[in-house]
């Protein structure tokens, strides 16, 4: 959840809740806590309207810096409407229903769903996503942007990736997500989401 509040977009409401956090993590194991203080450290250094101006020129202006996370996997191509049902699929499978305007693969509201429905649905959704989450730390690390400390501590969170995962990681620092859908992406042989998998409580 304290990487769900400081990842989304900073609005006056959501700002004053980074005190809040900061409290919060002192119980999380160390290199989680130490790369959430890191970023609460450049933001209290940062005025409301110039983490704003941040957030928008880094996520919005640059492709590989993307919070929507079947991107890296499908790009712009029609792959992508297919990934972006078998989000709503996962809330559905885990009892839970989209009530924001966000798409479904936004990361912070994958987090929220991780953090609030407790069910092992989440943490697949985002072990299956783990390439993407690379590529989008290593992008806000290459351009120095303190939003890289939070990707570190949800990188930290998971389990550790596997020879494939690293390989279609490198893949996607290389070459950007797909512009056009060539073959099968990996994405399309996930397993379904059982119904029976979760215990989420409906919003």
């Amino acid at each position: 959840m304290a990487a769900s509040i400081l990842l989304d977009y900073p609005t006056d409401e959501r700002r004053p809740r980074f005190d809040a956090v900061r409290i919060a993590i002192q119980g999380l194991p160390e290199p989680v806590r130490l790369a959430l203080t890191a970023f609460l450290d450049a933001a209290d250094s940062m005025s409301h309207q110039e983490l704003q101006a941040h957030f928008t020129a880094t996520f919005d202006m640059k492709r590989k810096c993307c919070l929507y996370l079947s991107y890296f996997a499908a790009g712009d191509t029609r792959r992508r409407g297919m990934a972006l049902v078998r989000f709503i699929e996962a809330y559905r499978a885990a009892g839970y229903e989209i009530a924001a305007e966000e798409l479904p693969d936004y990361l912070p509201m994958v987090l929220e769903f991780s953090a609030v429905s407790g069910s092992p649905i989440a943490r697949e959704l985002l072990s299956s996503h783990r390439d993407g989450i690379e590529v989008l730390h290593q992008a806000l690390d290459s351009v120095t942007s303190p939003y890289a400390h939070v990707l570190e501590a949800i990188a930290l969170s998971l389990p550790a990736i596997d020879d494939a995962t690293r390989a279609r990681y490198l893949a996607l620092v290389n070459e950007g997500p797909p512009t056009e859908l060539v073959g099968v992406s990996f994405l399309g042989n996930l397993a379904p989401f059982s119904a029976t998998a979760g215990e989420g409580v409906h919003r």
